[in-house]
């Protein structure tokens, strides 16, 4: 069985779960489907669902905001009303060097569409693209 027959899930290493708990649900919103232990964490990780599909786990480790890519991409109908209930929510839309964004942190997107992306409080970065 090739591994497209099988659902994927991003992992997002945090430094601080109880900080992740409170970006993840409280900000961003996202529903736990469960928690449990991460290294010798007891308590440690948390496993979100986004859409219809469980689709993100967080997780305590010392590698945590090492990365400067993306680390996930929600694909919105409404950009504009994501990105306003997420700034009301108390997130901040990141803006980078080189490219023009408007006043919520939206910026077009290679190829057509838009884009905004954020942080979490690691420096984790997440994207929120639409088509329109």
């Amino acid at each position: 069985m090739p591994l497209s027959d099988f659902p994927v899930r991003t992992s997002i290493a945090v430094s601080d779960i109880g900080k992740a708990v409170e970006f993840y649900e409280g900000k961003l919103g996202l529903p736990l489907v469960h928690s449990g232990p991460s290294a010798n964490i007891a308590d440690g990780s948390r496993v979100y669902r986004s859409g219809s599909e469980v689709a993100l786990n967080v997780f305590q480790s010392a590698t945590a905001g090492k990365s400067e890519a993306t680390m996930a991409t929600w694909y919105v109908d409404d950009l504009d009303a994501i990105v306003d209930e997420l700034t009301a929510a108390g997130v901040r839309f990141a803006r980078y060097y080189r490219l023009e964004h408007d006043a919520r942190g939206i910026t077009e997107r290679a190829g057509g569409g838009r884009i905004a992306w954020f942080q979490d409080p690691d420096g984790n970065t997440f994207a929120i693209e639409s088509d329109r």
